[in-house]
């Protein structure tokens, strides 16, 4: 049994379209260089072979990877919410200060910190999770402890 994977819209179409691609395109090209490998004689040190060999189980991985994804995913697609979950795009303010960070709850195939994308199973993800707007959180990870406190939950828009 997998566990539930949590995907915007955004992300399950692109991981669709990257699936597609492996099967349908990298799989024809991963056969020719085998082929050709082939043709140049002796497999056992043949460089362009193992290499192709190497390619060839890193795409069947990526693609099986993918489909387990796809098939245990749900599109999460919030409203306004009164509480912090998987989908949510949640505004805090470090405990002290008056800076505003926005954070969106996603899960961890989307992580993207560039774009404050955190994953619901972080520190960060798992201390807001289920809190509501005005409600004091503390983040505790390996090396610190900070406290926050949400000033605003909103839709998912990433």
């Amino acid at each position: 049994m997998y566990e539930k994977q949590y995907l915007s819209q955004n992300k399950f179409d692109e991981l669709t379209k990257e699936l597609e691609h492996l099967q349908k395109v990298k799989r024809k090209e991963i056969a020719e260089k085998l082929d050709f490998a082939k043709s140049l004689g002796d497999l056992s040190e043949n460089a362009e072979y193992q290499e192709a060999r190497d390619e060839q189980a890193k795409t069947e991985d990526r693609i099986l990877n993918i489909e387990t994804v796809l098939k245990n995913s749900e599109i999460v697609s919030h409203k306004k919410g009164k509480k912090v979950s998987v989908g949510s795009q949640v505004i805090i303010n470090k405990k002290g200060t008056q800076n505003e960070q926005t954070f969106y709850i996603v899960d961890p195939e989307e992580v993207d910190m560039a774009q404050g994308k955190v994953s619901y199973k972080s520190p960060m993800g798992e201390a807001m999770l289920g809190k509501t707007k005005g409600e004091k959180f503390v983040c505790q990870t390996p090396t610190s402890k900070t406290e926050y406190i949400i000033t605003d939950i909103d839709t998912l828009s990433v």
